[in-house]
């Protein structure tokens, strides 16, 4: 991660980074490292949002985004990166994330992925990365990272936001005296029952931008050398009450499924389940990948509502018939769907293969 810059460059860098610079945290030295580092991010929503656009502006060179989703009005609250072009564009927001950050800092590379993080893709699109960063908004694919993290001792950091709640917990599965507890540590089961959402319990764009903050803190420790001052707890901070708590998470858990027994049935990818996508009524179908031609797919579907594309998706609106308030089915290049409207998963699938194709 070292690298040597030429006079003028250094210059560069220490004028636009020179508050940065100034404190003895980072020194030119830690700035230069940035520079040639790598983060990942899993999900580009609020937390995701928030933290690529601290990582870009403290210098980080290359950032890879993954998110399966799209701009929406409601995502205006608290999902800093995106405004209301985003919205009447409807970009993805791995795209739209991409572009603002192009604008007010062109060094960084930026690689935006439209996809869904699954078994078959994670390990080619975080396989590079120095540390990767969780944005997402379920369990299921928490456990696929720290399944990814464990197997290749690569260092992530548990992030979430909820109400007026932040959590963050850096997990350092690598050998040596430094290494943490995994997510399987902390929680053997994934949470059972009813999980709240934005839906359910809505969001603080503070309590966003508290977890993004202390995620970025966190990484650019470790990305500066530094990973001995990492937090070894799992922190949760309630902005509405004040009340926070810190869980020792600096020591595995004897007999893990995952970090001591090495099973990693989540990155097996056996039975994974629909997602129900947080802030809104939708269910995402991923099970399909053949590519979609949005030319004929919009002749086909056009006789039976309106249907708006560009080149990164096709958004199909259902009327509302007979009572029922209609179905939007946003496409995406490789076969995959997301089906608002709806919590039901049978209904989601049959929406799916009536109009799309099974």
């Amino acid at each position: 991660m070292e690298a040597q810059l030429t006079a003028p460059e250094s210059t560069r860098l220490t004028e636009r980074y020179s508050r940065q610079v100034l404190f003895p945290g980072i020194g030119m030295q830690g700035q230069q490292r940035l520079g040639a580092a790598h983060v990942a991010i899993a999900g580009c929503g609020a937390t995701g949002a928030a933290a690529a656009a601290l990582l870009a502006r403290a210098g980080v060179g290359r950032i890879t985004i993954i998110d399966r989703d799209f701009v929406e009005e409601s995502n205006l609250q608290r999902q800093v990166l995106f405004d209301e072009s985003d919205v009447q564009q409807a970009l993805p927001k791995a795209i739209a994330a991409q572009r603002k950050i192009a604008a007010f800092n062109s060094d960084v590379q930026i690689a935006a992925h439209v996809v869904d993080l699954v078994p078959s893709n994670i390990h080619e699109l975080l396989g590079a990365a120095d540390i990767v960063l969780d944005a997402t908004d379920n369990f299921e694919t928490r456990y696929l990272l720290n399944d990814f993290a464990v197997e290749q001792q690569k260092p992530w950091i548990y992030t979430a936001a909820i109400g007026a709640y932040a959590a963050t917990m850096n997990i350092l599965p690598g050998p040596g005296d430094l290494r943490t507890a995994c997510l399987a540590c902390i929680f053997p089961v994934p949470p059972g029952g009813t999980v709240e959402t934005c839906d359910t319990a809505g969001i603080l764009n503070t309590a966003v931008n508290l977890a993004a903050s202390i995620t970025v803190t966190e990484t650019l420790k470790f990305l500066t050398g530094q990973p001995g001052r990492m937090r070894r707890t799992l922190l949760s901070h309630d902005l509405w009450t004040n009340q926070r708590t810190e869980i020792a998470a600096g020591t595995p858990r004897p007999g893990c499924s995952v970090c001591g027994e090495r099973q990693f049935i989540h990155l097996a990818g056996t039975n994974r389940p629909q997602i129900t996508l947080c802030g809104r009524n939708s269910v995402q179908i991923h099970e399909h990948n053949r590519p979609v031609d949005f030319a004929q797919m919009r002749a086909r579907l056009e006789p039976h509502g309106s249907v708006r594309s560009n080149d990164l998706l096709l958004r199909f609106q259902l009327p509302a018939r007979n009572g029922d308030a209609g179905h939007t089915i946003t496409i995406f290049p490789d076969g995959r769907a997301l089906i608002q409207g709806t919590t039901d998963i049978g209904l989601a699938r049959s929406l799916y293969a009536r109009y799309i194709g099974s």
